[in-house]
């Protein structure tokens, strides 16, 4: 089984509980454990995909590089350029 660290292990609890509709957890093992106890589960990503979908914020491109930049936030170059993708940017 995956070792999580404590706040991964503390929120897929909390949403297995609470009968969450969603989990917001961005770590492989946390995604992984959540999923296979019936968790639906959304990264950020995902998260941002969706708002830019509701017309919460025109471009995606730009909040990435924030993050990216200034919040220490790691993605692939490919998942980068496929988020991007599937913004429509």
């Amino acid at each position: 089984m995956a070792v999580l660290n404590r706040g991964e292990a503390e929120a897929i609890v909390l949403a297995s509980e609470s009968a969450a509709d969603l989990l917001i957890i961005d770590e492989r093992r946390g995604d992984q454990v959540a999923r296979a106890q019936g968790i639906e589960t959304r990264g950020l990503i995902g998260v941002l995909l969706r708002a830019k979908e509701e017309g919460l914020f025109p471009e995606l491109r730009p909040i990435l590089d924030e993050l990216i930049q200034d919040a220490g936030f790691w993605i692939s170059d490919a998942v980068y350029e496929l988020a991007l993708e599937r913004a429509g940017e």
